[in-house]
């Protein structure tokens, strides 16, 4: 057998480089046993040395360029994904990420650097590229007789199998084949969202409130739509939070009707439980059932009509009160709100409450001063999502006069009051406790702002986004109490519905979250809706 072999050096850095490129992680900080050596990187060298010289080979060499290329590429993404916005990066929805990030560049620090920022980008992929062709080329380089390559092939057929043996196996061991698995989940990731996508395409196409006639007439006031951070039917069913939480509702009821407002309540079906509230609000907002980040990607890249695209062409306001995001959200540019609100935009100057950055009551205040209180004639149509019932639910705070708030900083004391979460969640009980006293602290904030607006109340939607875990609800039905309240003449355009007097909801009907879009622009249209038919 004659081997004439390159530099061994040479050899040596090019098989270097290809594991570097392999067990690429895709977040930081990496996994500890990301640099193992690759299973791939032996069947690469091995295929390199039996097809070199060949014109297979040179196919080969191309697309493993343009093949490892990609997935590193995807794995920086997926790096700037996780640090930016906690998720990874999906090729098919989140492609037109990359054009936001080099605009808001441009409008930063200018068009020059935006231009300097994509050449870069684009040279450093060249340069990948080129690295990888070189390690390739290196090994194949490799001029093997023919026993050699006999011995060569079979070595390649006997580490080929061991590669896509672990790479399949569901308890495989991280980093033993990461770019093969990490290529195949990628895969699978982008064939869930692109039959999402033609899911919500075709519901985009048919939909019957897709057009561009006006709706929700028989509304002349503000809207709001409120979401109740981990409100669930445990809340209500469970005995130990519904001895608190029923007598709340109870006692909220009496003062509200008291005040002359009308008040229904119901359970909806929620698409997840113990989290991820956004499919929740997506799910609601658009009338198609959202239960996962694929669906719920699709959902965004579609075009779908929400509710309050549907406001908005309507001659509503629209926003979206957020406290809960400190990151920047893009995706809220494609949900129809005209103005979004986040953390850092309502003028909290307080400490926050461990992961809740500021107690519900001056989200609701901040509500008030940014968009309730000025000149323009149109009515609001807003969701605001409420986050003091979030884990860890300590400390609570306490409901003040609303006068009072002022920045924020009257909770300072409360905000570093009690012990600190690492305490509480060592013990089971105590989490209840805390679960259940945060949780009323938002109803009884919400009710007692329902009551503060008595004189010229807006119509309020508030509900719950999700049950809280099943280890703490004891509960694992995904529903959630959902309340109408407002002025009578309003309400009454709701009995149609069923649902129960009050905000103690009867035990049915459970409705499916997706359909209330479609009731609630049916129900607050005077005329016949689109696709109404008789």
């Amino acid at each position: 057998m004659t081997w004439r072999v390159p530099h061994w050096g040479r050899a040596a850095l090019a098989a270097l480089l290809l594991q570097l490129v392999l067990a690429m992680p895709d977040r930081v900080p990496a996994p500890p046993d990301f640099l193992l050596l690759t299973l791939e990187l032996p069947v690469i060298l091995l295929a390199m040395m039996v097809t070199g010289g060949t014109t297979a080979g040179l196919f080969l060499r191309a697309a493993l360029t343009v093949a490892l290329t990609a997935v590193f590429i995807l794995k920086i993404a997926d790096i700037a994904m996780y640090q930016a916005f906690g998720r990874s990066f999906d090729p098919v929805s989140d492609l037109p990420l990359v054009a936001a990030a080099l605009n808001l560049i441009s409008g930063t620090f200018g068009t020059v650097t935006s231009i300097g920022a994509a050449l870069l980008a684009v040279l450093m992929a060249a340069l990948l590229a080129w690295s990888i062709w070189w390690a390739t080329g290196t090994w194949a380089a490799f001029n093997l007789a023919s026993r050699g390559r006999v011995i060569a092939a079979a070595a390649l057929m006997a580490t080929g199998l061991a590669a896509v043996a672990d790479t399949l196996r569901p308890d495989a061991v991280p980093g033993s084949a990461g770019a093969s698995r990490y290529a195949a989940e990628s895969l699978t990731q982008a064939q869930h969202t692109l039959a999402g996508l033609r899911e919500f395409s075709r519901a985009a196409k048919y939909d019957v409130f897709a057009g561009d006639d006006p709706m929700l007439d028989a509304i002349d006031r503000d809207v709001l739509v409120i979401f109740v951070e981990s409100y669930g039917r445990a809340s209500l069913d469970t005995p130990f939070f519904a001895e608190t939480h029923r007598a709340t509702l109870d006692a909220a009821t009496a003062r509200l009707s008291a005040l002359g407002l009308s008040m229904r309540s119901a359970y909806l079906s929620a698409p997840t439980r113990g989290g991820q509230s956004w499919l929740s609000h997506a799910t609601f907002a658009n009338g198609l059932r959202v239960d996962d980040q694929s669906r719920y990607r699709a959902l965004l890249a579609s075009h779908r009509a929400s509710l309050f695209h549907i406001a908005r062409r309507s001659g509503f306001r629209t926003a979206t009160v957020a406290p809960a995001i400190t990151m920047p959200w893009p995706e809220a540019a494609f949900m129809g709100f005209d103005t979004i609100l986040a953390a850092k935009d309502l003028g909290y100057r307080g400490k926050p409450f461990n992961w809740v950055t500021m107690p519900d009551q001056f989200t609701l205040t901040a509500l008030d001063r940014l968009l309730r209180s000025g000149t323009d004639p149109r009515p609001l149509f807003a969701e605001v999502a409420l986050i003091s019932s979030h884990a860890p639910w300590v400390p609570v705070p306490d409901l003040l006069g609303w006068d009072a708030l002022g920045d924020g900083k009257v909770f300072d004391e409360m905000a570093t009051s009690g012990d600190p979460p690492k305490v509480v969640w060592s013990d089971p009980e105590r989490v209840r406790t805390q679960y259940r006293l945060a949780l009323d602290y938002s109803l009884r904030t919400i009710f007692d702002y329902a009551a503060r607006q008595a004189d010229n109340p807006p119509l309020m939607i508030v509900l719950g986004d999700h049950q809280t875990s099943a280890t703490i609800a004891g509960d694992e039905r995904p529903h959630v109490p959902i309340h109408v309240i407002g002025p009578p003449g309003l309400v009454a355009r709701t009995d149609t519905w069923g649902w129960a007097d009050g905000l103690v909801p009867a035990p049915d009907p459970v409705i499916p979250m997706e359909r209330m879009r479609d009731m609630i622009l049916r129900a607050f249209t005077t005329g016949p809706a689109p696709g109404d038919t008789g």
